[in-house]
């Protein structure tokens, strides 16, 4: 298992160790790629290639050669030098059969050569520290790899090309002057600096809170879109629980029969809603009951809707409330997001619609008809706070959102605070560090070791 301080340890000799590794996928392709990358890569180039003059840059067809001057592959061979390259140190590309067995053999004449196995993420963490991308594109390549959804891929290109980084950085740029600001207020009290009164220091302040605000809420869409969400679907047995599971999966993944308590289990399925993944959670119908396996279901779905993003209270059109009804709702965690689901409104003779009343959307559909379930799906996106207006959402990470939470709340303080410049000042140096946290400005070695174990090798 790679170790966060596994790249710690490596920090101090990136500049001199040449890494390789294999950067396609396991199994047979067509084609299978192998990088190296370090400083001082033109003896390994000549070596491979049998060549000495290979230019940079330039893609060419050649052989690859063992240690014997034998053949082992045909390709394409690329070199980039440092630092016109991904890592900002030399690079070698070579593309060639995408077989196992031959990428294998080119990588152990590279390690013949001197090179060593990259770590997971390795490439990445080299351009990062080499200044080629911050630490939120090194993330975003990540994300861009594993992406789920078109939309989400997008977004994570986005935040590779440097939008999130650049929303963060103007940022910093208005906290950065305002401290000077501050600060020189602090250090020259004599001075009368006009630009640095106290009024125009609340100004600024005014609008670094609406600025940062704005991010925050786009950094939360980031997130949604990033990571998806848990969406349990709870109710009383037969009220069409795993119906709409299936409706809303567009497959039979659910067991449906007229058989109270045919759910036992948690059932999970993974459906992309307008380009957010959601994990759709069916679980046991809750009520009294003496069956031991019904009674291990129903305390799994009682979890279930206390670890969730949203719980869709499904109901059954045709009786309305029940008691036990009220007894699920009260089971739910205070404050946790909801929407009710009526369902079965074609028994009815009742018409798609939604509600909303005492603050919760209630949407009138019917699952085996599949009727309103566009409504549904719109109405979840809405409730789990996804703003499917925003067309500029970029991909974020948790961990990005608690660094914004956290730089809010010292703007916050230090708007309440505009009067006492001591103060001030140093909250605006907290909110400062925050943020530098988001792009790696200022981060812990633990943190990088945590982010790039999670990369793919050869990335």
């Amino acid at each position: 298992m790679v170790k966060s301080s596994d790249f710690t340890n490596l920090e101090l000799k990136l500049n001199n160790d040449k890494i390789v590794a294999i950067a396609t996928s396991h199994g047979y392709a067509g084609i299978g790629i192998v990088r190296i990358s370090g400083h001082g890569l033109k003896d390994i180039l000549a070596s491979l290639s049998g060549k000495n003059n290979l230019s940079p840059r330039i893609a060419h067809y050649c052989n690859i050669y063992n240690s014997d001057d034998e053949i082992i592959d045909t390709g394409v061979l690329i070199y980039f030098n440092s630092p016109h390259s991904f890592t900002g140190e030399d690079i070698i590309e070579i593309q060639g059969h995408g077989s196992p067995i031959v990428l294998n053999m080119i990588v152990k004449r590279c390690i013949e050569l001197g090179c060593r196995m990259a770590l997971p993420g390795e490439f990445s963490q080299r351009a990062y520290l080499n200044g080629k991308i911050d630490l939120v594109q090194a993330e975003s390549i990540n994300d861009l790899i594993h992406a789920e959804s078109e939309a989400s891929s997008k977004s994570a290109l986005k935040s590779l090309q440097g939008t999130f980084s650049r929303h963060v950085n103007e940022i910093n740029e208005q906290l950065i002057n305002l401290r000077m600001f501050v600060e020189a207020t602090l250090d020259f009290p004599e001075e009368d600096i006009e630009f640095i009164a106290q009024a125009k220091i609340r100004d600024k302040l005014t609008v670094l809170q609406e600025n940062i605000l704005q991010l925050l809420r786009n950094t939360k869409q980031g997130v949604i879109l990033n990571n998806g969400a848990n969406v349990a679907i709870i109710g009383r047995p037969n009220v069409g629980k795993s119906s709409l599971m299936n409706a809303l999966a567009n497959e039979d993944v659910a067991i449906v029969t007229e058989i109270a308590g045919t759910t036992r289990d948690i059932v999970k399925e993974k459906i992309i809603v307008n380009g957010i993944a959601l994990n759709i959670i069916d679980t046991a119908g809750i009520r009294e009951t003496t069956d031991t396996v019904e009674q291990i279901g129903i305390k799994r779905a009682i979890g279930a809707m206390q670890n969730a993003q949203l719980c869709l209270i499904i109901l059954d059109s045709n009786i309305g409330l029940t008691t036990a009804d009220e007894q699920i709702l009260h089971n739910l965690p205070e404050g946790t997001p909801r929407l009710y689901v009526h369902n079965k409104i074609d028994l009815i003779g009742s018409t798609v619609k939604r509600e909303n009343i005492e603050g919760y959307a209630h949407i009138y559909l019917s699952a085996k008809m599949r009727l309103g379930l566009d409504l549904l799906r719109d109405a979840i996106l809405n409730s789990i706070g996804f703003d499917q207006s925003n067309h500029d959402v970029f991909i974020a990470r948790t961990r990005h959102l608690e660094s914004m939470k956290k730089a809010v709340n010292h703007i916050n303080f230090a708007f309440d605070n505009w009067h006492n410049l001591e103060i001030l000042a140093e909250e605006l140096r907290y909110a400062h560090n925050c943020l530098g946290e988001i792009t790696g400005e200022f981060s812990a070695d633990d943190l990088l070791g945590e982010i790039f174990s999670k990369f793919c090798i050869g990335k």
